[in-house]
């Protein structure tokens, strides 16, 4: 999905990354995936991605929203 959305980035502003700026870009936006999966995820014991991700997916949603005044 992450690939696919730089993708579409670059054809919507109508540029081309090299394969090393694109594999930057989503080395970027994986350490940031698995940082909010960390953050949310905290077990006792152990790091619950699942769990994380979808906590972390809600929150983005649900600040969306409060940033433009539906919540």
């Amino acid at each position: 999905m992450a690939t696919s959305g730089l993708e579409m980035t670059q054809n919507s502003m109508r540029i081309s990354w090299s394969a090393e700026e694109v594999d930057q870009k989503l080395h970027t936006i994986m350490a940031g995936i698995h940082a909010q999966c960390m953050k949310y995820g905290q077990e006792k014991d152990y790091i619950n991605y699942v769990k994380g991700a979808n906590i972390a997916g809600f929150m983005k949603v649900a600040n969306a929203m409060m940033a433009q005044g539906i919540v």
